[in-house]
């Protein structure tokens, strides 16, 4: 009985590796942008986990997708309250 071997990206700890390491890189470049990226590969590291034998391609489009829901999702609860830009006429030096 032949195996089959067991690729880099089938490894539920290599995407669990680069949450965590999405999750630090938002520490050091705040603005929310990297923490929907971690919030997508945790939750393709948990897929991984199942017996469910997803190829690459898909793997990546779920990234993508959960990556995208965690961003807008983390845009609306972390939103400032009025969501407005103040716009200044004049000069404070005149």
């Amino acid at each position: 009985m032949e195996t089959i071997p067991l690729l880099l990206w089938q490894l539920w700890w290599v995407w669990l590796a680069a949450a965590i390491g999405l999750a630090i890189f938002e520490m050091v470049v705040p603005g929310f942008i990297f923490l929907g990226f971690a919030i997508g590969a945790a939750v393709v590291a948990l897929l991984v986990l199942l017996p469910l034998n997803l190829g690459l391609p898909t793997l990546l489009a779920i990234f993508g997708v959960l990556s995208l829901i965690a961003w807008i999702g983390l845009r609306r609860v972390f939103r400032s309250a009025d969501d407005q830009t103040r716009i200044i006429h004049e000069d404070i030096n005149k």
